[in-house]
């Protein structure tokens, strides 16, 4: 069949492919994805420091987080992604949003309501896992310049959040979800790497 499917004898519209990258963007996303830590390597399962000066390498060092996340299309990434043992994550989960940045985070507050979704990582390539998370959280810590900050956050906000605090504190995806999609997801990561 075409683009349309016949369900239940009736005719419906199959969804719509993704477009198609640019090679310029594949590029740029395939040049920022070769500078993240992939799985395996000790740093992501290592806990990161506090961030204690705020300065201008500090404002350079988010920069080129926000650059990195941006080119790899990503909607999060913590500096333990990049090798750098600081608790620094910068997000953005809508497009036409500022990217955020947070300086030792700490989760101050989460529902007890809980909610399963798929998740995916740059640092573990094709690998979607279910995982199941806070629907709401309310997050402080400090912007790029030091100043307190506090993020109440729900849906995607707070999953990404969630997700990039779990980075920083040594903490995959892999070891949020069932035993089941953890070894399938083990599985394709040996297939990547031997592709690779």
């Amino acid at each position: 069949m075409s683009d349309e499917q016949l369900v239940d004898n009736v005719e419906v519209e199959a969804p719509p492919e993704p477009p198609a990258l640019d090679p310029e963007t594949v590029a740029r996303r395939a040049a920022a994805l070769a500078r993240v830590r992939k799985f395996g390597d000790p740093v992501l399962r290592t806990r990161a420091r506090e961030i204690e000066q705020f300065d201008d390498a500090l404002l350079d060092e988010v920069q080129r987080m926000e650059e990195i996340m941006n080119d790899a299309l990503g909607v999060g990434l913590a500096a333990t992604q990049l090798g750098v043992l600081h608790r620094l994550l910068v997000y953005r989960v809508q497009a036409d949003a500022p990217v955020a940045a947070l300086a030792n985070p700490e989760i101050d507050w989460a529902a007890s309501e809980l909610e399963a979704a798929e998740e995916g990582c740059l640092s573990l390539p094709e690998v979607l896992v279910d995982v199941e998370r806070p629907i709401y959280v309310r997050v402080c810590g400090l912007n790029e310049f030091g100043e307190p900050t506090m993020v109440e956050a729900s849906g995607l906000e707070a999953r990404v959040i969630q997700h990039e605090i779990d980075h920083l504190d040594g903490v995959l995806i892999l070891d949020r979800t069932s035993r089941e999609q953890r070894k399938e997801a083990m599985r394709t990561l040996r297939e990547a790497q031997a592709a690779a």
